[in-house]
């Protein structure tokens, strides 16, 4: 097992290392607006799906909710009457409007990406796999980290990752 794990990261990096790659500066989001970058996230196409290497650090530890949502804002904005870090990026990405937050290997919004594992010291470098996604899903949107975690169900709401604490533009 463990050489089979070994095997299919490794494949995955090799699949992955022939396609150009999207980097996506985040920052600190807050109802005052956008704040100093904690960072950087790498989106890159791979045989297998969309690969993930999150370079980021100063963040809470533990896990976060990461989720692609669908306008390439990351100002706040007035959100059933106050006004909501980061809410002009709108919600999750969700183009064949399900309405529903499955998680990366679910049925659910496409935007759903797997969780960011923060740790002790801050940081966040682990690359995960979103297998349903590609990079030109990317085009146009925002990267959301959520100061929660992500059970990838609908309750608690859209999985738990409550606050919108950093965020990155991918530019269309």
């Amino acid at each position: 097992m463990i050489k089979a794990t070994w095997w299919l990261g490794a494949s995955l990096l090799v699949a992955g290392a022939a396609h150009a790659a999207t980097e996506v500066e985040m920052h600190r989001v807050s109802t005052d607006g956008v704040g100093d970058s904690v960072g950087t996230i790498t989106f890159e196409d791979s045989d297998h799906g969309l690969l993930i290497t999150p370079a980021l650090e100063g963040l809470d530890t533990g896990i976060h909710g990461l989720h692609v949502h669908v306008n390439p804002d990351c100002s706040p904005a007035e959100k059933d009457g106050e006004v909501v870090a980061a809410a002009a990026a709108g919600g999750h990405y969700d183009p064949e409007e399900t309405g529903t937050h499955q998680g990366p290997y679910g049925d659910g919004h496409l935007g759903d990406l797997p969780a960011l594992s923060v740790g002790q010291q801050g940081e966040a470098t682990l690359t995960t796999l979103a297998p349903r996604v590609k990079e030109s899903d990317l085009s146009g949107r925002a990267i959301m980290i959520h100061a929660g975690g992500d059970n990838y169900s609908d309750e608690p709401h859209l999985g738990g990752g409550g606050a919108r604490v950093a965020c990155g533009v991918i530019d269309g």
